[in-house]
């Protein structure tokens, strides 16, 4: 890993946003150093502070890209976990971002869609579960989007369509469009 990489996330580390940026935009494509930081952010995703928790899983999500040994098979119960995190802004954040980890392979894939359909089922019962929801179909439609995936639009449409209320599932619908 370069000392720019190395750099960035002493920055982030410490609090700055613009380092935060510039390393998820470095994270879009495949790097190199992935494992170089690899188990420093897993140790992250049961920090005390909630930025460092959510960040943590956020950049895991987008290394799964750069994981050919499959770490995140191994530790997305980890980043998985901070999707549910007592801080709010920290479970949306991390969960803004899982979907990602599904670009990792088909069983990444297959982890992430079926965690998503499971818990957009049990996010109604949660704080802000409405929020939540929202995050799940906006990731599975970022993934749809993506793929195309038949399979994908046939189970969040099917998710919707289990919506007690109306005008959440218009919103629902609207999201998924």
């Amino acid at each position: 890993m370069d000392n720019r990489i190395e750099q960035l996330f002493e920055e982030w580390r410490n609090g700055s946003v613009e380092a935060h940026r510039t390393l998820l935009e470095e994270m879009e494509t495949e790097v190199s150093w992935s494992y170089e930081v690899w188990d420093r952010l897993v140790g992250f995703l049961d920090d005390e502070g909630a930025r460092l928790r959510s960040e943590a899983a956020q950049f895991l999500s987008y290394l799964a890209v750069s994981d050919p040994e499959d770490r995140i098979m191994r530790d997305f119960q980890n980043v998985w976990q901070v999707t549910k995190d007592e801080d709010s802004t920290a479970a949306r954040r991390a969960l803004q971002s899982v979907w990602r980890i599904a670009l990792g392979g088909a069983r990444q894939k297959n982890l992430v869609t079926g965690s998503m359909i499971e818990r957009f089922y049990t996010a109604a019962g949660e704080k802000n579960g409405t929020l939540l929801r929202e995050d799940i179909l906006r990731g599975l439609a970022a993934l749809y989007k993506r793929d195309n995936d038949p399979y994908i639009d046939e189970q969040a449409k099917g998710l919707i369509d289990n919506v007690d209320d109306p005008e959440e599932a218009k919103t629902y619908y609207h999201i998924w469009k």
